[in-house]
């Protein structure tokens, strides 16, 4: 019996063992040629490409469509899935290739019919425009076909690649629309549930333009919005259940955007202008982005460096030589909510042009191992109509750009030619794409800001909250690039954007509000910049790198007078929480316990705050209804818990102290109740852990190791240069001098390969977490893959 069970075990570990080697042959079987030479018919010339220790490729071709087929060639062998993820989350379609567990996804986003308005934008396309996304599109499927097996994850799925198309390079774009900009007008339904239940003052006070954290280019910080008196605003007489919380450490939400400036050739050692960027958004396995040196050799030469969007053939942030350019998200006003009026028949609105019929379109989403589900979607003149309770008072429609037909282009390919910072501003000015802050700098020491996207020409009315356009007040066509507000060479020799308001007065109005950040990383931004006289681009890395908790310091100062000797009165665990509090590492370190004590304190005190000053809003709509906070709240939550004004204080708490210590008191039982080694132990890194995983690595979580990044201790967060957080952070941090690339670093998280057996996979991801710099021009040659032109 022994021997038949050891023979018994044998075969199980025999058959084991082939299955795992025939996976790994299966597996490196799709893994990209790097070596050797193809031909193709499908070239005019031949196209090079050298791939560096990093997997970094350099393209070479003699002309700019074969550039982009070779583009479109390692984009296919190296992220071809990723690409396949993207235009499926734009189209509304992951479920085909998911199953069912992808329906709220698809129902969501093909409410957008992008797949239909790619189709219009293609042939809104410039001449060169198209013939360079058709090269790019024959590209990016030979390299796929060049594979010798299709992506392991089509294996895990069951499932088979689909070629790559023209709309689907617009819908890479469309995504980037649904990752930037509000694409429901939530922001405008929620202000308008506050705005019609609070008084006046009281909303005008809760959503101020600013704060005294404001560091705009131009203009100044926000004039400050005077407290509501108690005949105006009073919470005394309000009474409700359960205002306490259950402590989860809330995170306050991260805002994608980025940071980028400008500083001036009369500042920097080289006398050209240097330009940094460092573009916050959610980060995958792989990465966003894909880093690649793109080259015109001959009389057309062009030499691009920078990092790509996988999906189309241009570079989204770098420099051609000439001129260096970078994004933030620039949170301007590009999405109204439109109050529906019904008609006089059914099925029709009122519009100025008289009662009109709702278009309905027909949107079938394909379920993989289930039946189709169809939705029928309601269009007006001015967008698709939001058929959820979005706004329980009106019926909503959602006018955005990225609905119009010349909202999106490949209009970067005008931007690749361009020699000096105006001309670039120009160009950025036409370019189809979300709006982005736009910071330039040439090689003459030139620096500019404006905005790259189309800005919508608005007419009457207030655009932060639903409007009726049943008579007029509708967009009116596009701002005209000479219209678009710039600036040019400012006298300080420096420009900075962080997501929050860079200019006031007019310019401010053609851009408009569309929810910017609080500007307390932009401040420390900027003084930072001006704590330098004489740049050179290493010095660009140290304040993308600033995790100085200076945001959080006046916190702390009230946290350690909340905790006076009354309050410490045989109170040991107040005590400790006061110590650590006392000795903190004033940064958001990974080893900094008394950060994220006082983190926590801001943020259980700003919680209880939304939920006591927003009691007027939930009491009229429900505890679910959808509210919307300024981002600016800052301002008026801190002059509730510095001048602790008894009117606007909930009956149930004795008074402000009262209110911040159980504040503190939350806090220590959530920590004890969820951790069992002491208070000291509570770092930030802890708490702000990498989680950068591959998207099907929670459906197959024995491959987790493989697919994920580590899950290393991160430092930095939201309220400053370094904004970090689990899944979220900097998806690149370059600094370069354009024409003098070789002085540049450029790095960004994950690897250049999507594929797990790839020496490329995780490479240069190490040099992103520690904040080390990496060569902005990619190395020398380690790899040499030729497509020979074959006609």
């Amino acid at each position: 019996m022994k021997r038949v069970l050891t023979r018994l075990l044998l075969v199980v570990v025999a058959v084991v063992c082939a299955v795992a080697i025939g996976a790994y042959w299966l597996l490196s079987r799709s893994l990209p040629q790097i070596d050797g030479v193809v031909v193709d018919n499908n070239i005019s010339a031949d196209v090079t490409i050298d791939r560096d220790q990093s997997g970094i490729p350099t393209i070479v071709a003699e002309n700019r469509a074969d550039l982009a087929y070779g583009t479109g060639f390692v984009h296919g062998q190296d992220r071809f899935f990723q690409m396949d993820l993207t235009r499926r989350n734009a189209a509304g379609e992951l479920s085909e290739v998911v199953g069912a567990a992808a329906l709220p996804i698809d129902r969501r986003h093909r409410f957008h019919r992008f797949r239909s308005r790619a189709d219009l934008a293609l042939s809104r396309l410039s001449v060169v425009e198209s013939q360079v996304l058709q090269a790019y599109v024959d590209g990016v499927n030979a390299g796929l076909q060049s594979l010798g097996t299709k992506p392991f994850e089509y294996f895990l799925l069951g499932v088979e690649p689909q070629p790559w198309q023209k709309t689907d390079s617009l819908l890479a774009v469309y995504t980037m629309f649904m990752e930037l900009n509000d694409e429901t007008a939530a922001r405008d339904i929620g202000r308008g549930l506050s705005q019609r239940s609070l008084p006046a003052s009281a909303f005008a006070w809760l959503y101020p333009m600013g704060s005294k954290w404001d560091a705009p280019n131009v203009g100044n910080p926000a004039a400050v919005i005077a407290m509501p008196d108690p005949s105006e605003f009073s919470l005394n007489n309000i009474a409700i259940a359960d205002l306490a919380r259950s402590a989860r450490e809330w995170r306050e939400p991260l805002i994608p955007g980025s940071n980028n400036w400008a500083v001036s050739g009369r500042l920097t050692k080289s006398g050209r202008a240097i330009v940094a960027n460092d573009m916050h958004l959610g980060i995958t396995v792989p990465n966003v982005f894909y880093r690649a040196r793109m080259r015109v050799s001959g009389a057309n030469e062009l030499d691009l460096n920078g990092v790509t969007l996988p999906g189309t053939p241009i570079v989204v942030a770098g420099s051609n030589g000439h001129v260096a350019w970078g994004n933030t998200n620039s949170y301007g006003d590009w999405t109204d909510a439109v109050i529906v009026r019904e008609g006089k028949t059914p099925g029709t609105y009122r519009s100025p042009e008289g009662d009109q019929q709702y278009a309905v379109r027909m949107e079938t989403i394909v379920v993989k191992d289930g039946e189709p589900e169809t939705l029928a979607i309601r269009e007006t003149i001015w967008g698709p109509v939001l058929e959820a309770d979005a706004d329980p008072e009106h019926t909503i429609a959602v006018s955005w750009i990225a609905h119009h037909v010349d909202g999106v282009s490949l209009g970067h390919l005008n931007l690749e030619e361009t020699k000096t910072a105006s001309a670039a501003m120009e160009v950025a000015n036409t370019i189809g794409m979300p709006p982005q802050n736009f910071v330039v700098g040439d090689a003459a020491g030139n620096i500019g800001w404006t905005i790259a996207g189309k800005i919508p020409r608005r007419g009457d009315g207030d655009s932060e909250l639903p409007m009726d356009w049943s008579e007029s007040g509708a967009w009116e066509g596009w701002v005209t690039p000479a219209d678009y507000p710039r600036i040019l060479n400012p006298e300080s020799g420096r420009i900075w954007t962080a997501n929050s308001r860079v200019v006031d007065g007019v310019a401010l109005d053609i851009v408009g509000d569309g929810g910017y950040d609080l500007g307390a990383r932009t401040q420390q931004i900027r003084d930072a910049l001006f704590a330098i006289d004489e740049y050179s681009p290493a010095d660009m890395l140290v304040v993308q790198l600033d995790d100085r908790a200076i945001f959080m310091e006046r916190w702390r100062d009230l946290l350690m007078q909340t905790l006076d000797a009354k309050a410490l009165d045989d109170n040991a665990p107040r005590a400790q929480y006061l110590e650590l509090v006392a000795n903190w590492v004033p940064r958001a370190s990974t080893e900094s316990v008394g950060y994220r004590l006082v983190r926590a304190f801001r943020q259980e005190v700003a919680d209880r705050v939304i939920k006591m000053v927003m009691q007027p809003v939930l009491q009229k709509y429900g505890d679910d209804a959808r509210l919307r906070i300024s981002n600016q709240f800052e301002a008026p939550l801190w002059t509730l818990v510095s001048q602790k004004p008894e009117h606007l204080l909930l009956a149930e708490y004795d008074d402000w102290d009262d209110f911040l210590l159980q504040s503190v008191d939350t806090n220590i039982e959530f920590y004890a109740e969820n951790y069992d080694d002491g208070l000291e132990n509570r770092t930030w890194g802890e708490r702000n852990t990498a989680a950068i995983r591959h998207p099907l690595s929670s459906a197959v979580p024995y491959l987790a190791r493989w697919l994920d990044m580590a899950a290393d201790p991160l430092a930095g967060d939201s309220k400053m240069p370094r904004a970090q957080g689990p899944g979220f952070g900097a998806s690149e941090r370059f600094a370069v001098a354009p024409g003098d690339e070789e002085n540049g670093y450029l790095h960004m998280p994950s690897g250049q390969s999507g594929h797990p057996l790839s020496e490329y996979y995780a490479a240069g991801h190490e040099n992103w977490v520690k904040g080390r710099a990496s060569p902005f021009l990619p190395g020398q040659a380690r790899h040499t893959l030729t497509l020979q032109a074959g006609n």
